[in-house]
């Protein structure tokens, strides 16, 4: 995951509208079951689905009023240490 792009993400959000984001992750789920792609072209989409659910959960914590700056603090640090464990 790439925090600045889960922050652009987020401010698209806010921009517009959550809805976009899910459907956006629906479309690329569906892409993955495209038999022909490669292995690397799989990770970049799951990548891309991955950072789209990161802004969703940053855009939930700004909504119950952390601010955004914390929030995405807050959302890397759970995220760096479901990987150390």
């Amino acid at each position: 995951m790439k925090l600045p792009i889960i922050k652009h993400i987020t401010s698209f959000i806010e921009e517009n509208d959550q809805d976009y984001i899910l459907e956006t992750i629906e479309t690329l789920e569906a892409l993955t079951e495209v038999p022909s792609l490669k292995d690397e072209e799989l990770d970049v989409i799951g990548e891309l689905i991955s950072n789209l659910y990161g802004a969703i959960e940053v855009d939930k914590m700004v909504k119950n009023g952390t601010p955004k700056k914390e929030a995405l603090n807050v959302f890397m640090k759970r995220v760096l240490g479901s990987i150390d464990t």
